[in-house]
C-alpha cells in the first residue's frame, strides 16, 4: 500500500462526503482544500492520522530493509545505481538510450524499467544492446525496493557498472521509496511549467540531480530556466542542476561528466571502508 494513494489496498481511497471533516484535512484562506496535512503527510479516505502514521512506517520500514540488502549487494560489485523520477513524458527513456550508447563503451550498464503496463521502454532499451528487466506494477504507481531486489537477480554480471533505473512517470510516490540505489535524479522538461518543483516539494527534496531537458525546445515555449532553478533550490538548497536536451545532445557530456564523478567518488569511498575494515580485522585479530 502506499500512504499517499492507497495503491495496493485493493480498495479506493474515498474522501468523506457525509459533512464531517476527514482526518488530516484544514480548510485554508483562498479556497483550497488542503488533505495530507496530519503527522503522516498524507491523506486516505477513512483511516485516522495516527494509524495512516504506524502504516506508513510498517510499509517503509519493510521497504528500507530490502533497500538496504540491494544497496549492499550493489556495492559489493561496485555498482553505481540512479533512480531516475518524473512525470509521463519528460524524456527518461530518450535520455537512457542515449547515455547507454554514449557509454557502453566505457563500462557495463544495465536497466530496470518501471511501468504500470507494457515492454515498450525496456524493449527500446534492449535495442541499444544493454540488458533491460521490465517491471510492471499493474495498479501500483510507483517501484518498491523489493520488486527492484528481485530484478536484480535477473540481471547478468555489473561487476564496476552502471545500474539506471526508470521508475513509472509520478512526481509523488516514488519520492518516499528508497530502492538502495546512490542518487535520485529527478528530470523535468520544459514542457512542463517551471512550478513543478515547488508543486511536487518531496520529490526534488529527496533528488541529488535535477536534469532540466528538452532544451531545444526553449524558443517556442514560455519556461522560465531561472525561476525553476530557483523553486528547486529553495526546496532542496543542496540540488545539483544540468541544463540538457537528450534528443539533440545539448548539455550530454555534462550529465555524462557527473555519472562519471560519481562513480569515481563512490570508488573512493568504498577503498575507505574497505581499508577501515581491515584494520579493524586486523585490530580485533591482534586483541
Amino acid at each position: 500500500m502506499c500512504t499517499v494513494c492507497g495503491c495496493g489496498t485493493g480498495e479506493e481511497a474515498v474522501h468523506s462526503h457525509d459533512g464531517h471533516a476527514a482526518p488530516g484535512y484544514r480548510p485554508v484562506a483562498g479556497g483550497a482544500l488542503h488533505f495530507g496535512l496530519g503527522p503522516a503527510g498524507a491523506h486516505v479516505g477513512g483511516m485516522s492520522q495516527d494509524r495512516l502514521v504506524q502504516v506508513e512506517r510498517d510499509i517503509l520500514g519493510k521497504n528500507n530493509g530490502y533497500a538496504e540488502r540491494n544497496r549492499k549487494l550493489l556495492a559489493g560489485h561496485d555498482v553505481l545505481a540512479l533512480n531516475l523520477v518524473s512525470s509521463p513524458g519528460s524524456g527518461k527513456t530518450t535520455l537512457l538510450t542515449h547515455t547507454i550508447e554514449r557509454m557502453r563503451d566505457e563500462l557495463p550498464i544495465a536497466v530496470i524499467e518501471g511501468d504500470q503496463q507494457t515492454s515498450f521502454d525496456a524493449d527500446r532499451i534492449r535495442a541499444t544492446g544493454a540488458p533491460a528487466i521490465q517491471i510492471n506494477t499493474g495498479k501500483g504507481c510507483h517501484l518498491d525496493a523489493h520488486m527492484v531486489g528481485h530484478a536484480l537477480e535477473q540481471l547478468p554480471p555489473l561487476d564496476h557498472g552502471l545500474l539506471l533505473i526508470e521508475n513509472v512517470g509520478n512526481l509523488v510516490c516514488p519520492a518516499a521509496f528508497d530502492l538502495g540505489e546512490a542518487h535520485k535524479v529527478a528530470i523535468l522538461s520544459v514542457t512542463e511549467g517551471e512550478d513543478k518543483p515547488l508543486k511536487y516539494p518531496d520529490m526534488f527534496h529527496a533528488a541529488s540531480l535535477m536534469l532540466l531537458n528538452k532544451i531545444d525546445l526553449l524558443p517556442h515555449v514560455r519556461f522560465d530556466v531561472e525561476q525553476c532553478i530557483e523553486y528547486a533550490r529553495r526546496v532542496n538548497p543542496a540540488i545539483e542542476v544540468i541544463l540538457l536536451s537528450a534528443q539533440s545532445g545539448e548539455g550530454m557530456e555534462a550529465w555524462l561528466d557527473w555519472i562519471r564523478r560519481e562513480r569515481q567518488a563512490r570508488a573512493v569511498r568504498q577503498r575507505a571502508l574497505r581499508h577501515v575494515s581491515g584494520h579493524s580485522r586486523t585490530g580485533d585479530q591482534a586483541a
